[in-house]
C-alpha cells in the first residue's frame, strides 16, 4: 500500500505541478503554513525566555547556518537544478541520479571535516564574531552551536531530496518539510523547556531536522534515487554543478560575512538587540517566502527547460509576468506591516516574558525591515533568472557588493551614530533594494524582450494603491485604539472642541487580547478590500494572479496548462 501510494502519479504527494502557478500555488500554501508555525515557534519561545535569555541560542544558529547556506543551499539554487532538470529533460534519468548521489557524496564528506573544526573551535570564533557577549555567554553559544551541527548533518541529506524532488516538478512535499522542522521545536521545547532550559529549543531542531529529511526519502525514492558509493570527481555533470557552484558559493560566503557582520553588531547595542532583531526579520519573512519564495522556486525548473530548449522569447515573457506578480502581491504587504507593526508584535509575541520595551523595539526593527521587503522578494526571482541561463557570476557580483553597502551602512548607524538595533535592519533594507536595482538592470542589458519601461508605470499604480490603501489604515487605526484616542480626546478637550459620547462604541480598548486582535482583523482587512479596489479601477493587470490562484486551490480543477500556454494568455490579454 505504501509503495502504491507514493509510486502513483495520482496521488496528491508524488503528482506534478506542470505549471509554474500550481507549483506556485502549493509552495506558497505550505510555505504560509511553515510562516506561521514559525511564528508560533518564536511565541513559544517568547513564552519561555526572556529576550536576553533567547539571545545565545538565536547566536548559536549563526555558524552551522553559515555551513549550511554556503555547502548546500548554494550548490542547489544555482547549480544542482539546472543541472539535474537538464538531464532529465534530455532523458538521461540514469545519469541524472548517478550525479545526484556523487554531488550528495562529495555534500557529506565536506560537511564532516567543517563540522569537526567547529566542535573544536566553537568558543573561539564566537569570541571574534560576538564581542558585546560575556565569558558565560559565549560557552553557552559554543554548546548551543554542536548541539545545532547535528541538525545540519541532516539538513544536508534532505536538502539534496528537495532539490531532486523540485527539479522533478514536485513542490508539495518539499514544501511541507519545513512544517515538521518548525513541529519538532515547538513540541520538544514545550515538553523539555522547564526542565533543559535553553538547551531545549535546540535539541527541537536535530529533531525536526530528521523529520525534514524522513518525509522526503520516500517520494525521492520512489522517483529512483538510491544511494551508492560514488565518489566522481570527474564526471562532466558533477563538473558542471562545480563550476556553477563556484560563483553562487562565493556569493553566499560574502553573504555570510554580512550576516556575522549583524550579529557582530547587534551585540554591541544590547544582549537582547540580536532577539529583537530576529523577531522582526521572522515577520518580514512571512510576505517574501509567500510571494517571493515560492514563485521563484517554482519558477526555476521551468525557466531553466524553458532555456535548455532555446525559448528565448517565452523565457523572457515568463520572467516579466512573474515580476509583476511579485511586486503586485508584496508591496502592499510592505505597508500594511509598517501601520500594523505594534499590533502584529504584541499578537504574535506579546507573552509574559516579551515585555512592552521588546515590543517596541521589534515593532521598530519591522519597519525598517519592511521598506525592503519587495525588493528582497524580487531577488529571488531575478537571480533564479541567471541561474536558468546558467550565469551565476553577474549576480554573484552585484550581491557582494549589496553587502558591502548593508556592513557600511550598519558601521555608520551602530558604532558611528549610535542608533538602536532598528537602524541595522535599515541598513539591509538599503542593500535590498540596491541588489535588486542592479539585478534587474543587468537582466534587462541581457534580455531586451523584458521591456523595463512597462513596468514603470506597474510600479507607480501599484505603489499608489499600497499607499493609499495604507494611510486608510493608519486613519483608522489611530481613530479605533481607545489608548490612542484618549490622548488625541483631551487635546481637543483643551481647544474647546467636543465628540459626541456615542462615538466610544467604536473605540476598542487595546488592552485586552481580544479587542487588539479585532482591531487588527479589521483594519487589514479594510486594507486589503481598499487596495483591490483601486487596483480594480486602475486596471492594474496582475490582478489576475488572484484569480489563477483561487482556480488553482479550488481542488485543482483547472485544466493542465504549461508555463508557455499561460504565459502567452496573459501577455495577450495585458
Amino acid at each position: 500500500m505504501i509503495h502504491q501510494l507514493f509510486n502513483s502519479e495520482n496521488n496528491i504527494f508524488n503528482r506534478r505541478q506542470s505549471s509554474i502557478f500550481s507549483a506556485a500555488t502549493i509552495v506558497m500554501i505550505m510555505i504560509a503554513a511553515s510562516r506561521v508555525l514559525g511564528l508560533v515557534r518564536s511565541r513559544v519561545l517568547a513564552h519561555f525566555f526572556t529576550a536576553a535569555a533567547l539571545s545565545p541560542y538565536l547566536a548559536a544558529f549563526r555558524i552551522p547556518d553559515t555551513v549550511f547556506e554556503v555547502l548546500v543551499y548554494g550548490a542547489l539554487s544555482s547549480a544542482f537544478i539546472p543541472v539535474f532538470t537538464s538531464y532529465f529533460t534530455k532523458n538521461k534519468k540514469d545519469e541524472a541520479w548517478y550525479v545526484a548521489t556523487a554531488s550528495l557524496n562529495i555534500g557529506v564528506i565536506c560537511f564532516s571535516i567543517l563540522a569537526i573544526i567547529i566542535l573544536i573551535f566553537a568558543e573561539p570564533i564566537y569570541k571574534i564574531i560576538a564581542p558585546g557577549y560575556t565569558s558565560a555567554e559565549i560557552a553557552q553559544i559554543a554548546v548551543l552551536t554542536r548541539i545545532l551541527m547535528a541538525a545540519q548533518a541532516f539538513f544536508v541529506i534532505s536538502y539534496f531530496l528537495t532539490g531532486v524532488l523540485e527539479s522533478t516538478q514536485r513542490f508539495l512535499v518539499p514544501a511541507i518539510a519545513p512544517l515538521f522542522y518548525n513541529i519538532g521545536i515547538i513540541v520538544t521545547t514545550a515538553i523539555l523547556a522547564p526542565s533543559l532550559g535553553i538547551y531545549a529549543p535546540a535539541l527541537g531542531a536535530v529533531v525536526g531536522a530528521f523529520l525534514h529529511f524522513l518525509i522526503q526519502l520516500p517520494i525521492a525514492y520512489s522517483l529512483g534515487f538510491r544511494w551508492h558509493k560514488i565518489l566522481d570527481f570527474t564526471h562532466p555533470g558533477v563538473r558542471s554543478i562545480g563550476k556553477l557552484a563556484l560563483p553562487r558559493l562565493i556569493e553566499l560566503s560574502f553573504l555570510e560575512v554580512g550576516k556575522f557582520a549583524e550579529l557582530f553588531l547587534a551585540s554591541l547595542v544590547s544582549t537582547a538587540a540580536l532577539t529583537y532583531f530576529t523577531f522582526a526579520n521572522s515577520f518580514q519573512l512571512v510576505p517574501i517566502g509567500l510571494f517571493g519564495t515560492s514563485i521563484a522556486k517554482a519558477s526555476l525548473p521551468v525557466l531553466s527547460a524553458q532555456h535548455a530548449r532555446g525559448e528565448t522569447k517565452e523565457f523572457g515573457k515568463t520572467l516579466r509576468i512573474l515580476f509583476g506578480q511579485i511586486l503586485f502581491l508584496v508591496l502592499p504587504c510592505s505597508v500594511f506591516l509598517v501601520i500594523l507593526r505594534v499590533p502584529l508584535v504584541r499578537l504574535v509575541f506579546g507573552a509574559e516574558q516579551f515585555d512592552w520595551e521588546a515590543t517596541i523595539q521589534t515593532g521598530y526593527a519591522l519597519s525598517a525591515f519592511a521598506l525592503g521587503i519587495f525588493a528582497q522578494a524580487l531577488i529571488y526571482l531575478l537571480a533564479r533568472a541567471f541561474y536558468a541561463l546558467h550565469d551565476t557570476v553577474t549576480p554573484v557580483r552585484i550581491s557582494i557588493a549589496s553587502i558591502f553597502i548593508e556592513i557600511i551602512f550598519g558601521a555608520i548607524f551602530i558604532l558611528g551614530m549610535h542608533l538602536p538595533i532598528w537602524s541595522l535592519a535599515l541598513a539591509f533594507s538599503i542593500s535590498s533594494i540596491a541588489q535588486c536595482i542592479g539585478l534587474l538592470i543587468a537582466l534587462v542589458q541581457r534580455l531586451p524582450e523584458l521591456k523595463i519601461d512597462r513596468f514603470a508605470l506597474v510600479f507607480g499604480k501599484i505603489t499608489f494603491t499600497s499607499f493609499a490603501s495604507g494611510g486608510l489604515m493608519f486613519i483608522l487605526l489611530k481613530i479605533m485604539d481607545k489608548s490612542v484616542w484618549s490622548e488625541q480626546l483631551s487635546f481637543l478637550g483643551k481647544m474647546g472642541l467636543t465628540i459626541p459620547t456615542d462615538f466610544e462604541r467604536f473605540v476598542l480598548d487595546t488592552n485586552y487580547t481580544i479587542n487588539l486582535l479585532m482591531l487588527t482583523v479589521f483594519v487589514g482587512l479594510i486594507g486589503v478590500l481598499v487596495y483591490l479596489g483601486l487596483s480594480w479601477l486602475l486596471k492594474i493587470e496582475e490582478m489576475e494572479i488572484l484569480t489563477k490562484m483561487i482556480i488553482k486551490i479550488k481542488g485543482f480543477t483547472m485544466p493542465k496548462a504549461s508555463i508557455q500556454q499561460e504565459s502567452l494568455t496573459m501577455e495577450q490579454e495585458a
